[in-house]
């Protein structure tokens, strides 16, 4: 009989998607409304959801730790507004991979609050996609005027955002032991929605036709994504679970070619190739029985 595959990976290769479809809605928006109107619409539409289901759940309560539910949607927010602005400004394949550096932040962050310990597999399944990475950067001083390189602001954007991700990830993961996977999710367009609504009152653009339902688009599959995701960071550690997030760059390299004519170039394609590497190297690890790891949540 065929091997199940473990929750985990399950619910972190659904987040992938749905996150990379979401993507294709922020990028066709992007070209004419701004970031922070798409973040905040985006939030309306999590908000409602989430509301509708904790209700349905019967969970009425704000949470045991509601300082680092707030500070988790803090990250949030500022991680998806930097990585709206990344794909709104350069090629979908490119902005998500750029994106993915944060699987390497994240073991450290984990490593450093968590006390978690990434296993050898992990460390090279984190190495092969920074590697892959490094390439689709294409730093000058690397590469100098041998390849085109990316927008430099929309790429600091793509870091930031990495770099916010992580701290929103093993915020997650601290979470998951004493909170409801709902209540988490609420609480990042609890925080975004207010949070985007200065920026949409003063350069606001008005939606037209289709832009609506690409809106609600955002929010819903926005919502599926956090969803799953936050159950697959229940299952597996936050550096494991996070390297199974590079299949979103599969999902991004094709919906970039099919709806926006996006073919990576040569280094692109190479760092493409190692870091599905790495997310083989990642997922092979994460299906590996392991034994129960306590984690200090206070």
């Amino acid at each position: 009989m065929p091997r199940r595959i473990p929750p985990g990976v399950r619910y972190m290769t659904q987040a992938a998607f749905a996150f990379s479809v979401m993507s294709v809605f922020v990028k066709w928006l992007g070209a004419r409304l701004p970031t922070q109107e798409i973040v905040f619409l985006r939030s309306l539409v999590s908000l409602a959801i989430s509301v509708a289901l904790l209700r349905r759940a019967g969970v009425g309560d704000w949470g045991r730790r509601p300082q680092l539910l707030v500070l988790r949607g803090v990250w949030g927010f500022a991680a998806l507004s930097c990585g709206f602005f990344a794909v709104a400004h350069l090629p979908l394949a490119e902005a998500t991979m750029l994106q993915y550096l944060y699987p390497t932040v994240t073991a450290l962050l984990a490593s450093i609050v968590l006390g978690e310990r990434p296993d050898r597999a992990l460390a090279v399944s984190i190495a092969l996609g920074s590697a892959g990475v490094l390439l689709v950067t294409r730093p000058a001083f690397l590469f100098g005027g041998v390849a085109a390189t990316l927008d430099p602001v929309a790429v600091a954007a793509a870091l930031g955002g990495a770099l916010l991700t992580a701290l929103a990830v093993v915020s997650v993961r601290g979470l998951a032991d004493s909170e409801h996977p709902l209540l988490i999710v609420l609480y990042f367009p609890l925080v975004s929605a207010p949070a985007s609504l200065p920026a949409v009152i003063a350069e606001g653009v008005w939606p037209h036709g289709i832009e609506w339902p690409f809106l609600v688009g955002v929010g819903v599959f926005a919502q599926l994504g956090q969803l799953w995701v936050t159950r697959g960071l229940s299952h597996e550690t936050a550096s494991r679970a996070t390297a199974l997030g590079y299949l979103q760059i599969v999902f991004a390299a094709l919906w970039g070619a099919i709806f926006f004519h996006e073919v990576p170039g040569p280094y692109a394609l190479a760092g493409a190739g190692l870091i599905a590497a790495g997310t083989l190297v990642g997922a092979r690890a994460a299906a590996r029985p392991r034994g129960p790891e306590p984690i200090d949540t206070q």
